[in-house]
């Protein structure tokens, strides 16, 4: 062992006769160890929301949408297989957008209106796994009366289980000689799913897209648009530049989840930010304590400073002696705060026992999910600040002079 480190380890673990030195490490360690618990769950809480969101965004919504200038697009299916030969394209659905009024015995209700080819949306969208009774293929189904998937929050709002009827009023009506009337066509519910988020569960329907384009007044085979999923989410921006190459003869726009949804996922790492700054203040008044502990011990150990310095210390020893000593005691609170922070984070994520309103958050749970960078990046700021806590002390012991220190001994 190394001289430096034994008298470091000698002051830090033989305190007893100053015990108030002992309470004031003690509390050191304490403040760095919570602060780096909190920053801990803190960050896996803002990891776990923003990908949850994220997750259950691109469920209901695809990676890339292609949409036509004017609304409609026609040709579509020419289209679909230009795009399914990109490499890292998986899966293309068309679909058709709408909005329209759903009654029933239980009420009316505005809901966005979702067209889609039960064939192909498997392998774009997930509402096949987000079904908690009856199946999509539903919605395959061509018999007199059409079949309508709706979220189970909309259900509970009107009443409604499987197999019930509802109305759906189009915004595309006929003009008779009695004024203008909307287009009212009968569904039956044959499914209803739950995603997790309140705003898609409470306000989207799904139906076929040739029950859609009859309901809407579509006179041709037209769709809304293309839905694409790729085997890479962040790989948007690479697919993008070989969807336009490839599409640069349609009057098409291509727009990718990052874009549609950036003001939200910018304001949550905006927000994972300021929570990071503002928990490492906690540590950082934890290094203030070690600060105030290796002030007091040079004021106390003054005569052994003398002495060792007598004996052939060098300045840069004693230096480092008190900068071991501080940095031994972040390098405790940070390791305790591992130990404390990761286990809590792991029990919320096993068991979810902290619920929150769904009709308030995006989801009805505290997601978790802690990611090795952040880790290590708590870690270090953690032990950054506590290394830079012992510079002053470290130097104002390296600085005092041996014959004034023992002057008066």
């Amino acid at each position: 062992m190394k001289f430096e480190l034994f008298v470091a380890l000698r002051y830090l673990f033989t305190l007893r006769k100053n015990s108030f030195i002992s309470v004031i490490s003690l509390f050191a360690v304490c403040g760095v160890a919570l602060g780096v618990a909190a920053l801990i769950v803190v960050i896996g809480v803002m990891n776990g929301f923003s990908t949850d969101l994220r997750d259950k965004i691109l469920g209901v919504n695809a990676h890339v949408i292609v949409t036509a200038y004017d609304g409609t697009l026609e040709n579509y299916h020419h289209m679909t297989d230009r795009i399914e030969k990109i490499p890292g394209v998986t899966g293309v659905t068309p679909f058709i957008y709408s909005e329209v009024m759903l009654s029933s015995g239980g009420g009316v209700k505005g809901v966005v209106l979702r067209g889609v080819d039960s064939n192909t949306a498997k392998g774009v969208l997930s509402l096949p796994g987000d079904m908690v009774s009856g199946n999509v293929d539903c919605l395959g189904n061509e018999s007199k009366i059409p079949e309508i998937v709706i979220g189970n929050q909309l259900a509970k709002r009107l009443g409604l289980v499987v197999g019930d009827t509802v109305n759906l009023l189009s915004p595309s009506g006929t003009r008779t000689a009695a004024g203008f009337t909307p287009k009212v066509r009968v569904f039956k519910v044959g499914g209803i799913f739950r995603t997790g988020m309140y705003e898609y569960d409470s306000s989207l329907a799904y139906i076929s897209n040739v029950a859609a384009q009859r309901l809407l007044g579509f006179n041709r085979d037209f769709v809304s648009g293309l839905e694409i999923r790729l085997a890479d989410v962040y790989a948007v921006d690479k697919i993008g530049v070989l969807l336009e190459k490839e599409l640069a003869g349609y009057p098409v726009q291509i727009k990718n989840w990052q874009e549609m949804n950036a003001n939200l996922f910018a304001a949550l790492k905006l927000e994972k930010t300021a929570m990071f700054i503002i928990l490492a203040m906690i540590v950082m008044v934890g290094s203030f304590s070690i600060i105030t502990t290796l002030v007091m011990l040079v004021m106390q150990k003054t005569k052994d400073i003398a002495v060792l310095m007598s004996m052939g210390a060098t300045s840069g020893s004693i230096r480092r002696i008190f900068m071991l000593q501080g940095t031994l005691i972040g390098l405790i609170g940070t390791g305790t705060g591992y130990l404390l922070g990761v286990p809590v984070a792991m029990l919320l994520k096993k068991y979810q026992f902290i619920k929150l309103p769904s009709n308030v958050y995006p989801v009805d749970y505290l997601p978790i999910r802690m990611d090795w960078v952040d880790l290590t990046a708590i870690g270090v700021a953690a032990f950054t600040l506590c290394f830079l806590a012992t510079l002053y002390p470290a130097r104002q012991a390296a600085a005092l002079e041996p014959a004034q220190a023992l002057r008066y001994e």
